[in-house]
């Protein structure tokens, strides 16, 4: 039996893009997977889509969808269903944050508002809506199972001495808990939910503080690997969560951070 085939399957990755979310979505197709892409930017999307499905054989559609509006996901999981019929996978990656840098005391509501809206009830939004329907197609017996993979961060974990940002350990801390929440509640339906808790990997949203001098420093003296991730190191959390073979792994958080939490 070879682990972690995914041929035939139907992955659908949020935030796919760039960053964290287009290293995972590739990971998949690496192992067969055929996927749906979501983000706003779709132009991104299309170009993904025409070379993966060259390079590695597979379908990929690309959707434009705004995690923040649920009728763009459900137009996004009817697109889905007229190609594929079904999606084994979801993977919550898309995300963002305001007022980074700035302490609670001066804090913005709306900045707040913004990075709660978008980190925090897109997984939601997101879960309610794939996963209700994973779960109607494991009713029909269009499927045999469903895995969601939501992306949280170390920072929804712990704290950090290096710069405030509240609302984002905030809505990142509120997804791990939701993910053990959502995990208890589809546990009888064959789909387990478990979260990914990042440490420091370059995206476009991080680069710009991460090349800087400071955080370099930071990383050496409080991350036990002395680096950053690399590009692709994700991939393999996301694939043991999301495989078939995961099967009783549920309500777990699964840190990929270099060891930054075990100290």
């Amino acid at each position: 039996m070879a682990y972690f085939d995914f041929s035939g399957k139907v992955v659908a990755v949020t935030g796919a893009s760039s960053g964290l979310g287009k290293q995972m979505a590739e990971g998949y197709a690496q192992q067969g997977a055929n996927l749906v892409l979501l983000a706003r930017r779709v132009e991104r999307l299309e170009a993904s889509a025409a070379e993966w499905s060259e390079k590695y054989g597979i379908e990929v559609l690309p959707c434009a969808c705004d995690v923040t509006d649920e009728a763009s996901i459900q137009a996004a999981i009817d697109a889905a269903d007229a190609k594929f019929g079904h999606i084994e996978v979801l993977v919550n990656s898309a995300g963002g944050e305001k007022g980074t840098g700035t302490k609670i005391v001066d804090f913005q509501r709306s900045d707040w508002d913004f990075t709660m809206n978008l980190d925090l009830t897109s997984i939601f939004s997101m879960c309610k809506m794939v996963g209700g329907y994973m779960q109607k197609n494991i009713e029909a017996g269009k499927q045999t199972y469903g895995r969601i993979i939501n992306i949280a961060s170390i920072y929804g974990l712990v704290g950090n001495t290096a710069l405030p940002t509240c609302a984002y350990h905030a809505s990142k801390g509120a997804v791990v808990n939701f993910t053990r929440a959502a995990a208890a509640e589809f546990a009888p339906t064959g789909i387990t939910v478990n979260a990914i808790c990042p440490g420091y990997f370059y995206t476009e949203l991080t680069t710009e503080t991460l090349d800087t001098e400071y955080f370099q420093n930071f990383a050496k003296s409080t991350v036990p690997m002395q680096r950053y991730g690399q590009a692709g190191e994700l991939c393999a959390a996301a694939l043991f969560l999301g495989a078939e073979e995961a099967s009783y792994v549920t309500g777990q958080m699964l840190a990929v951070d270099g060891g930054y939490t075990c100290v």
